[in-house]
């Protein structure tokens, strides 16, 4: 028998009991902040007990520090494989774009906890997420050291990150146009700030 075996259904119940739970105490952390909302209130959300939760996460930096740390894991694969899949640096700067843009539209609300709750994540965790942000980061780095070979990486830094600072604005500004229009929106002004490092 193969090592590689198919999740069970009770496997994959449990998965997805777990995803739903993250997802509703993302938009409650959002809404109400990490300490306005209990273990209790997180259950009846996804219509279990409070102490049923436990069966899932031992507590509510647990759940925090995985909702934090996955979203967090996603983005560094999906840009590392972006540009691993790209014929060059214009396509990857494209595809990573692409894959910060869907974040920013598609998940205002951990973007919220993110700014906002970081600092309750437990300390291992918290390091973990900072160090997978960083290798993120660093995929826009190199990228835009093969655009702009004459700027220096502490520019070519900054620019990711301002760049990253407009996109996760999302929270304030999703809602007044159709996603469509949002991201082609989005995608526009990332694209002219970038080309400001021609200038330098």
């Amino acid at each position: 028998m193969s090592s590689m075996t198919a999740a069970t259904p009770t496997t994959r119940t449990r998965g997805s009991r777990r995803a739903e739970i993250l997802r509703a105490a993302a938009e409650l952390f959002a809404a109400r902040g990490f300490h306005g909302v209990s273990i209790e209130d997180i259950g009846a959300a996804v219509g279990v007990s409070g102490p049923a939760l436990y069966r899932h996460f031992p507590g509510k930096e647990a759940i925090l520090a995985e909702m934090l740390l996955d979203i967090s894991e996603r983005l560094r694969a999906a840009g590392a494989e972006v540009v691993t899949a790209a014929s060059g640096p214009e396509e990857a700067l494209d595809g990573l774009l692409e894959v910060q843009i869907s974040f920013a539209l598609d998940q205002p609300a951990l973007i919220r906890v993110h700014d906002q709750e970081l600092g309750n994540v437990p300390e291992p965790e918290r390091r973990r997420i900072r160090r997978l942000q960083r290798l993120y980061a660093e995929e826009w780095v190199t990228v835009l050291a093969e655009l702009h070979p004459h700027c220096p990486p502490p520019r070519l830094r900054a620019a990711a990150h301002a760049v990253f600072g407009l996109l996760n604005s999302t929270p304030h500004s999703a809602g007044e146009l159709d996603r469509a229009a949002m991201a082609e929106l989005l995608r526009r002004m990332a694209k002219a700030a970038f080309a400001a490092l021609a200038e330098s």
